[in-house]
């Protein structure tokens, strides 16, 4: 839930506007069990290697040396609660390539992960499948994620519903406010 998403910029979701009012009921209902991933791009496309080389390439307007450093931030209605809600950075889709993430709910004693925020099909789903393979139980808000394709978006909802229907659950705002317990 960054510039980079929102507006006029290339990787603009057009739901953003939509879901962020859900997304920031979910933080203020408990900021302090709250922790934002952050996509940092590339610097370059040079300072990259493998297919990322190749997609900075394509995205080179969209690298640190040419965006302004603002654009990286969170929206200003969610980049109010931090502290006490923690930011994660990551330079890939999965927050869990570093250990930061784990360590933050491990020391938190977590065992349960409310996702929402972008993109359904790339950040969301890197996230949800690297909490299943850690063992967290997952709720994706389904009204709180959103993409840059309303129809990879639709066919998550499916894929997360239907094909991991064992592993993650999903759920409404409302219906996470109304049964989440902060602290619990």
């Amino acid at each position: 839930m960054q510039g980079i998403f929102t507006g006029s910029s290339p990787w603009a979701m057009p739901w953003f506007e939509r879901v962020l009012p859900n997304v920031c009921r979910l933080v203020a209902f408990s900021p302090s069990d709250t922790i934002f991933t952050r996509f940092i791009p590339a610097d370059d496309p040079a300072a990259t290697g493998g297919s990322w080389r190749r997609y900075y390439e394509r995205w080179s307007h969209m690298t640190l040396d040419q965006l302004d450093a603002k654009d990286i931030d969170l929206v200003p209605q969610l980049a109010r609660f931090v502290p006490p809600s923690r930011v994660v950075d990551k330079r890939v889709y999965s927050p869990w390539h570093s250990q930061e993430l784990h360590g933050l709910l491990t020391s938190a004693a977590a065992d349960t992960l409310v996702i929402s925020g972008g993109e359904t099909d790339v950040c969301v789903l890197s996230s949800v499948l690297g909490a299943i393979d850690v063992g967290y139980r997952v709720i994706i808000v389904t009204d709180a994620v959103c993409s840059s394709s309303d129809e990879a978006h639709d066919a998550m909802q499916l894929f997360f519903g239907r094909r991991l229907s064992q592993q993650v659950e999903t759920a409404e705002t409302i219906e996470i406010m109304e049964n989440w317990k902060p602290g619990e």
